[in-house]
């Protein structure tokens, strides 16, 4: 029986047509395996599978995932992070130690953006949510000088200013919130001409987040991402010391907001 897999193109790249082809005809796919983003077992014979190809320093590893969960990609991740993950995925399922060079950095860095999730309740309902804070002003690309772009950098993108954290901000399209294998990986924005969304953060490692947090993700399937320019919010020990700074930033005019679809489980 033909395997329901999706193979994408960056993947193919980075395995080759002939291990491609052989995937799509069965000859090396699994008849059943447990999804790399949710956990659960899948049957790439009964259901839609994507092939996820997760690449080191090192080593790489191609496990495979609900196409639901996952869009069929590559996903970029320490080598230290990726052994971990070769304990928990079914050594059928994956085809480790090809030799990869090192990843090249999707995006430039422009500045060091601190991360931090937590819960939100906004209109009595919890959201998960991702607040980011540089560490120092970002500047427009190709000016001098001591200003700060940030937040009119990120509503050029089409994130809009929040006064109050009364509702859910609006759906930006073309964006997205990357989790794999349970964790947080990345914050993705639409590639140039309408190509393939790269990286616009990225964590250096892997992001452990709440079961509450990816439970919310999944009732939602979506995540609200929060900005605010350096010094705004500070590291809050506690949720609801976040809330409360969020609030100060938003009624200081300080901070933008957008829900991002979710990428993963």
């Amino acid at each position: 029986m033909p395997r329901m897999l999706d193979v994408s193109d960056d993947v193919r790249a980075e395995i080759g047509d002939e291990e491609a082809d052989r995937l799509l005809a069965g000859e090396s796919a699994p008849g059943s395996y447990d999804c790399t983003s949710c956990r659960t077992p899948g049957d790439c014979a009964q259901e839609r599978t994507s092939t996820v190809l997760f690449i080191g320093d090192e080593t790489a590893v191609l496990a495979f995932a609900h196409a639901g969960c996952l869009p069929s990609q590559v996903v970029k991740v320490t080598e230290e992070q990726l052994q971990g993950a070769v304990k928990s995925i079914n050594s059928d399922n994956a085809h480790a130690g090809r030799e990869q060079a090192a990843p090249e950095k999707l995006a430039p860095e422009q500045a060091v953006l601190g991360v931090t999730s937590g819960l939100i309740l906004i209109a009595g309902e919890l959201h998960p949510a991702l607040v980011v804070e540089p560490t120092a002003p970002v500047a427009r690309p190709g000016t001098v000088g001591a200003g700060d772009d940030f937040l009119p950098l990120l509503i050029e993108q089409g994130f809009m200013p929040v006064t109050e954290l009364t509702t859910a901000p609006a759906v930006l399209h073309g964006w997205s919130v990357l989790l794999a294998m349970g964790q947080l990986h990345a914050v993705l924005q639409p590639g140039t001409s309408g190509g393939r969304p790269v990286a616009w953060w990225q964590a250096h490692q892997p992001l452990q987040v709440t079961e509450g947090w990816r439970t919310a993700a999944n009732k939602h399937q979506q995540v609200l991402m929060f900005a605010a320019p350096v010094g705004s919010i500070g590291r809050q020990p506690r949720e609801d010391l976040l809330r409360d700074a969020l609030d100060k930033a938003a009624a200081n005019g300080q901070l933008v907001a957008a829900a991002l679809p979710l990428a993963g489980t």
